[in-house]
């Protein structure tokens, strides 16, 4: 033999050998499939901070959390130094009610039922005027006073038609007499009866004249055969109020129908206000309102919406709504800005906190619970808000009455949460190198970052936006008004520009690589904003 030594095997032993290799090498495949599902072995290391979930949500893909359901919980834990540094302070989740109610800024106006503009009955030109501008005037006082040829002329056709209509009165009264001793015929009679009766329609004829010109009853009376005709008539006030404008000076040629005067009983004023579309169904008719005004602190009036416009404002999309209320001592004046609290149905207890809680990740909103077994750990939760009132806002979801909020120095553990790395779990929690939600779904795309931004007179609303670095982000911006310079949006770093038609959605999609800041302007570069990528 030589010094090689050689070991040859059957064909059965070798099949043999073949099958237990392959059965070894698929138990080591399940063995360590099993251990990354499971998390690993009690002992293995973790890395990163702990993640806390309080949902099964948690035991889902964090792109299944999507955006109907809930993220799950964050816990941030603090140094006992740094939760000193950053003033944190907090409160309790307190109980309010529903805010039915809601308070508008609103503007005294004139009751138009009671404002009238004055005008003259005739032409002619203003001789005096006696009415000043804010003066209090009476019913029947006169204003002005103005002659008027045409006047004159009306007064003397109705003085000549009574003189020929008493002439008339006394042939008739002869040609009577004359037929009743057979000196006249009938047929005479019945001519001077015709002429009698067209000479009186004559006098009614110019009376009537007079009456429009405004010539009392009392006047006409007066005036007859040799009576002094007079060519100046007055101008009365039609109500009790005020002068609240005035165009009226002596020596003005005015025509029938021209505004001299506009006198506004204030006894009584109108509050109007601008409801927007999604506040419609928290007012009605008869709703109460409460009326307050900076400029008197002790003023507080009360009155019932009387009136709702069923026009909605096509560039503001509001609908005004009017309140009245009473001003006997005249502390309202037209044009005053003021405050009206419009009540609405009986409230409901709800969860209320202070909107200092409230912080923004992308486009989710959460607070910050402070755990009070532990102190220095704060959880990071998802909300829904409702409507808001001052400084307090109702939270639908997210929040219980007795849990205790961050109120200042939200803001510093958020950033310690983005600068650590934290994110909602996307497996069971302790586990430390979970895969993306991406990767998990086989490559899917995550869902864009929607964010809506509103375009109006006073910019971009909101102008500071923050998303997620990594994720598909949509801008959509709405312009909803002819009063800014924003007709389109620039953004020079990502080399975009897109007009903004009026009143119609405009989406800006990009994926934000590295966080920074993405600023954005209008096209004159007036109006900007900028986009947070953390």
């Amino acid at each position: 033999m030589t010094g090689e030594s050689r070991v040859t095997m059957g064909k059965g032993a070798a099949a043999l050998s073949a099958l237990a290799l392959v059965l070894a090498g698929a138990g080591v495949s399940y063995l360590a499939t099993r251990n990354r599902a499971g998390g690993g072995s009690p002992s293995s290391p973790t890395t990163g901070a702990a993640v806390v979930t309080s949902s099964p949500a948690a035991a889902r893909p964090a792109a299944d959390a999507g955006a109907g359901t809930p993220m799950p919980d964050v816990v941030v834990s603090l140094a006992p130094d740094a939760v000193e540094r950053a003033g944190i302070v907090v409160a309790p989740v307190t109980s309010g009610g529903s805010a039915t109610g809601m308070r508008l800024p609103g503007v005294v106006a004139p009751n138009a039922y009671r404002q009238v503009t004055v005008t003259p009955l005739v032409a002619g030109r203003i001789t005096a005027v006696s009415a000043q501008l804010g003066a209090h005037v009476r019913r029947g006082q006169t204003l002005a006073q103005i002659y008027s040829p045409e006047l004159a002329e009306a007064q003397t056709k109705y003085v000549s038609a009574r003189a020929m209509l008493e002439a008339h009165d006394r042939e008739l009264q002869r040609t009577q007499k004359l037929v009743e001793i057979g000196a006249a015929s009938r047929q005479e009679l019945e001519r001077i009866h015709a002429e009698h009766a067209a000479q009186t329609a004559a006098v009614q004829s110019a009376r009537s004249q007079l009456e429009l010109l405004g010539v009392p009853a009392s006047t006409l009376e007066a005036l007859g055969s040799g009576s002094k005709v007079a060519a100046t008539t007055s101008v009365p006030a039609p109500i009790d109020g005020v002068v609240t404008e005035r165009t009226a000076n002596a020596g003005l040629n005015v025509d029938q129908g021209t505004s001299l005067f506009t006198v506004v009983d204030l006894s009584t004023v109108w509050i109007t206000a601008d409801v927007y579309e999604k506040d419609f169904s928290r007012v009605r008719v008869g709703s109460d309102a409460t009326i307050t005004a900076a400029a008197f602190a002790g003023l507080s009036l009360r009155g019932r919406v009387d009136y709702v416009d069923p026009q909605v404002n096509a560039e503001t999309r509001t609908a005004k709504i009017r309140v009245e209320v009473p001003n006997p001592r005249g502390e309202l004046k037209l044009g005053m800005f003021t405050d009206v609290v419009v009540s609405g149905t009986p409230a409901v207890s709800v969860p209320v906190i202070p909107r200092s809680a409230i912080q923004n990740v992308g486009d989710r909103t959460v607070v910050y619970l402070a755990d009070p077994k532990e102190p220095h750990k704060f959880i990071e939760r998802e909300v829904r808000l409702g409507p808001s009132s001052g400084d307090r806002v109702e939270v639908t979801t997210g929040v219980h009455l007795g849990d205790v909020v961050v109120t200042e120095g939200s803001f510093f553990i958020r950033a310690e949460r983005e600068r650590l790395g934290l994110r909602p779990a996307a497996v069971t929690a302790g586990t430390s190198n979970a895969p993306p939600a991406s990767s998990l779904q086989g490559g899917a795309q995550a869902k864009p970052q929607d964010v809506k931004i509103v375009v109006s007179d006073q910019g971009f609303d909101p102008a500071r936006v923050t998303v997620r670095a990594g994720t598909p982000a949509r801008l959509t911006f709405v312009r909803t008004t002819d009063k800014t310079c924003a007709t389109e949006v620039v953004f020079p770093s990502l080399k975009i520009k897109k007009a903004l038609p009026l009143n119609q959605s405009v989406q800006i999609d990009f994926t934000p690589a590295k966080t920074g800041e993405i600023a954005f302007a209008c096209g004159m570069n007036m109006l900007s904003g900028v986009v947070v990528v953390q």
